[in-house]
């Protein structure tokens, strides 16, 4: 490897392409802490230490599609877990709407049998947010697996995570690029527990105090930012109210009003390609909102905040959490359309989205953002508390203010 790679990347290298070409075990766990070249290093070990070629030997996957995204810009090929390892299938039900029986066509998803037998290698990357159990499903293709992960973030909100606590190795040593960033020092010291004394921090970082961010600075910094993060959710409801009431919003999304997603919808994808799907946490903004407000229902064009063009589909959603505080509709539920006579026409999966200017850590996670504004309630995780707050600090990939 070149001079330029850390002794620790230098190591990793060695030890992951000894395991790959000796080792029975099928997996390799790699820990990083932020800012020791994680993403560097697995694309050099795959690419040039290992001699495979990504997309037809060795596979790169992530929880999310803003994760995967992330490694596109890198130059790695890489797709979201959902896609790698099940397949959808159509099946018909008669579900009753109204009192009237409609048959509508549902997609289901079921692990796939196998996958490409070119795929010597599997590398899933942002691996803290992954639970055992999904990785179990990814292990019975029988191919080696090389776990990468950041085990001082948050485990997963679902599910547990043991892999990333005993890793083969972790990354330390902060790369050369990196070592005078201040964002990267902050996330050092809050992973450490050391108190983060308030002052500018370079030309990056700030820490400042709640006490003086009121008044016209506050509304400021909040339409700053590319993304507000922050711990309870009482204080995500009102600085989306507060931005919003700013700009004179009304109660429901409007034209350009940034929205997160917050359940999981495999059957509908967000891009052209279908490559990515609209998955809880995803964000983006809404355009030529329509409303059938009897029944609750809006329909925006959606655009993800990764992806270049508009989602293919306008896209249903329950309104009942802008107007009533509370979603309308169960947990998968289908409504029908009628016609003007009230028949039933046709059934749709109604999704779900929140106001997404202010966002908790734990959507945050996986994602990296420009403008970073953090609202330090990390005393709120209790003993996870260094965790959420590394978490938090991690996402700003230019600019962070840290209000605590």
């Amino acid at each position: 490897m070149h001079s330029a790679f850390t002794a620790d990347q230098l190591a990793a290298d060695e030890l992951i392409k000894q395991w790959f070409e000796r080792s029975p075990s099928q997996y390799f766990v790699l820990a990083g802490y932020a800012g020791t070249g994680k993403t560097t290093l697995l694309k050099h070990t795959v690419t040039k230490t290992l001699g495979l070629v990504p997309d037809e030997e060795a596979a790169f996957v992530t929880p999310t599609g803003k994760a995967a995204t992330v490694l596109i810009r890198a130059g790695i090929p890489a797709c979201t877990l959902h896609k790698l390892i099940y397949q959808s299938e159509t099946e018909e039900r008669e579900i009753v709407i109204n009192g009237k029986t409609v048959t509508v066509e549902k997609l289901i998803f079921r692990r796939r049998d196998k996958i490409d037998k070119g795929i010597r290698l599997i590398v899933l990357d942002e691996a803290s947010m992954v639970s055992d159990e999904t990785l179990c499903d990814l292990a019975q293709f029988g191919v080696k697996i090389l776990i990468c992960g950041d085990n001082a973030q948050l485990p997963p909100v679902e599910g547990l995570n043991g892999f990333l606590k005993k890793p083969d190795y972790t990354l330390k040593s902060i790369v050369r690029q990196q070592l005078d960033n201040p964002i990267i020092k902050l996330s050092e010291m809050a992973r450490k527990g050391e108190p983060l004394p308030y002052g500018n921090y370079g030309n990056s970082a700030a820490v400042i105090t709640k006490r003086a961010f009121t008044g016209e600075r506050r509304i400021k910094y909040l339409r700053w930012a590319d993304q507000i993060i922050c711990g309870i959710n009482r204080t995500r409801v009102e600085i989306n109210g507060e931005i919003r009431a700013a700009d004179g919003r009304g109660p429901l999304p409007e034209d350009g009003d940034k929205l997160i997603c917050t359940m999981n919808n495999w059957e509908q994808y967000v891009d052209g390609e279908g490559k990515f799907n609209l998955v809880n946490g995803l964000i983006g903004v809404a355009y030529d909102p329509f409303y059938d407000k009897e029944r609750g229902i809006g329909f925006i064009r959606f655009k993800a905040d990764f992806a270049d063009g508009f989602c293919p589909d306008a896209l249903p959603f329950d309104t009942g959490i802008f107007t009533a505080g509370n979603y309308f509709y169960k947990h998968g539920d289908y409504f029908a359309k009628s016609d003007e006579n009230d028949r039933p026409v046709g059934a749709f999966q109604l999704n779900r989205f929140e106001y997404g200017y202010c966002i908790s850590c734990h959507k945050a996670q996986g994602s990296e953002f420009g403008k970073t504004l953090v609202f330090d309630e990390s005393y709120a995780f209790k003993e996870d508390k260094n965790k959420w707050l590394y978490t938090a600090i991690t996402r700003a990939k230019d600019k962070l203010i840290l209000v605590r």
